[in-house]
């Protein structure tokens, strides 16, 4: 009799624990999370690498002086296009006037002497045929026609010398560009070749040079083969403006740099309105060729681990976790080239708490409460 009751306490006993642990793990199941989320869309997707540039004539020349003097005149505007062939500075004339009327009457002179002497030697091959002469007149008579033959050709090029360093003296326009600030005043002596007059520069088309990676060089050679109107466009260097007007690749330098790596491509562009400036600096922006209908989701739903990139994507109640290859930042979305599908609601708030295979309920992330103490069974 005592045995069974004992054996009854002990059933009792059993039950009301196993009851209390049931009571206990009920009461520490956590609820679903709140979160928030939004629709992966697919969209046109249009962003640009950026590269700093300088803007740069296609054609720059320094203008100096190619013979002495003083200068005599000057005859433009500074800070005006000028077209090719335009006077721009006379250097005095005057001794390089004298020298070349010099050349002209020595010309003239050697060229009677060669006259007198083709005469002499048809007198005398003549008079030779007559057995009258010598034979060593005639051939005298030759030498000296020879020697004053030379005589013109020499006066002929002191003549062509002295024209050009005529010429020399009137510094023209060498084509159509835009003129600086004078560096020279009337009156000032220069040197050939050494004093700085002006420099000229051509602007319409203008260039942009950029410093490239080895590594761009096959993408930019591409483009150099083809490229759209919306390849190419330029932020100027106040950061707002952006220049419309398309570009097209007309130059890659010649090798890398074996210091950098880097090699320089020059980019050019029209320029009308004379906007761009030699020397300015600006913002190359070259089109990403990932550009085109792409999967877009709000940044902030971006989970990074030990390197690579996850989101949570609602299925109902449960939330799964996507490994994703991610593209360019635009804004505050980014590309997601892989990983989600066109129309997957991914969770943007709360999926700090979440676990792969996680419950979930839409709601506020930030108003979750901290779940209560378990209370113990009595």
């Amino acid at each position: 009799m005592n045995n069974k009751y004992i054996f009854w306490i002990g059933s009792l006993a059993l039950l009301a624990w196993t009851s209390c642990g049931k009571t206990a793990k009920q009461n520490t199941a956590l609820p679903p999370t709140p979160v928030s989320v939004a629709v992966a869309k697919k969209a046109e997707a249009i962003y640009y690498d950026q590269y700093q540039g300088r803007v740069v004539a296609l054609n720059t020349v320094e203008l100096r002086s190619q013979v002495a003097g003083f200068i005599t005149g000057i005859f433009f505007k500074e800070g005006e296009v000028v077209p090719k062939g335009k006077q721009l500075y006379e250097i005095d004339r005057r001794k390089y006037i004298a020298a070349y009327d010099q050349a002209v009457a020595n010309l003239s002179s050697a060229e009677a002497n060669l006259v007198k002497a083709q005469k002499d030697v048809d007198r005398y091959t003549f008079l030779l045929k007559q057995d009258a002469v010598a034979r060593q007149t005639v051939d005298q008579a030759v030498a000296a026609f020879e020697t004053n033959k030379s005589q013109v050709a020499v006066a002929k090029a002191q003549v062509s010398s002295a024209k050009t360093d005529l010429s020399y003296a009137i510094i023209t326009a060498p084509f159509t560009g835009r003129i600086g600030i004078s560096q020279v005043k009337l009156g000032a002596q220069v040197s050939p070749g050494t004093t700085l007059l002006n420099t000229i520069s051509s602007e319409h088309p203008i260039g942009v040079d950029v410093v490239i990676n080895e590594q761009d060089i096959s993408r930019f050679y591409t483009l150099q083969k083809k490229s759209t109107d919306s390849t190419f466009k330029l932020q100027l260097s106040d950061g707002i403006t952006t220049y419309k007007k398309p570009g097209k690749v007309v130059a890659i330098d010649r090798g890398v740099n074996n210091q950098t790596g880097t090699i320089t491509v020059r980019i050019q562009f029209p320029n009308e309105n004379d906007i761009l400036k030699d020397g300015m600096s600006c913002v190359l922006k070259v089109l990403n060729e990932q550009s085109g209908d792409r999967i877009i989701i709000p940044s902030k739903s971006v989970n990074e681990q030990m390197g690579e990139f996850f989101v949570f994507v609602s299925l109902d109640t449960i939330a799964k976790q996507h490994k994703v290859t991610l593209g360019q930042r635009i804004g505050t979305n980014i590309v997601v080239l892989s990983g989600l599908e066109d129309g997957d609601k991914v969770i943007t708030d709360g999926f700090q708490r979440l676990r792969d295979g996680g419950k979930i309920t839409l709601g506020n992330p930030s108003a979750q409460q901290t779940p209560g103490p378990v209370k113990q069974g009595k």
